[in-house]
């Protein structure tokens, strides 16, 4: 006879299945798309700031002539380009970052992604700031007196 009044429960007591663990790529994959903004494009950003720096060693006038970026077009060009790449990736890690914190779907990699994307914009604009002057000086320096 059960205690108390109560009868016994039929059956075995079981653990209720556990969701199934969603797969981590998503915030991975903002990871990997917030570094190349946040990394790649500055060091490419900085080599080429460096070279219009040394090209340029008596920097750029704030007139509206562009015609005196002209012995270093090429290497504003490379510039322009890694700062566009930097946007892109950026945005897109900014996105999947948010997706991914969202779903739970590599949540970690996920905010780590935010933050560097974030961070990304501050990096490029230090680096290349940084190695225009270091570029402009190396140029004055190497220029005949």
């Amino acid at each position: 006879m059960p205690v108390g009044g109560y009868a016994v429960p039929s059956g075995a007591y079981s653990v209720p299945d556990a969701a199934p663990q969603r797969s981590g790529v998503l915030g991975s994959l903002a990871l990997v798309f917030s570094l190349v903004a946040a990394v790649v494009a500055p060091i490419l950003g900085g080599i080429s700031a460096f070279e219009i720096g040394r090209r340029l060693p008596n920097g750029v006038s704030s007139g509206n002539d562009l015609s005196v970026l002209s012995p270093a077009r090429d290497q504003v060009l490379w510039a322009e380009l890694s700062f566009w790449t930097g946007t892109v990736f950026g945005i897109a890690a900014l996105v999947l970052g948010i997706i991914a914190i969202r779903r739970r779907q590599g949540r970690g990699a996920g905010i780590a992604a935010l933050v560097l994307a974030v961070l990304g914009v501050v990096i490029f604009s230090a680096v290349v700031l940084v190695t225009f002057a270091v570029g402009g000086a190396a140029g004055f320096a190497g220029s005949p007196a």
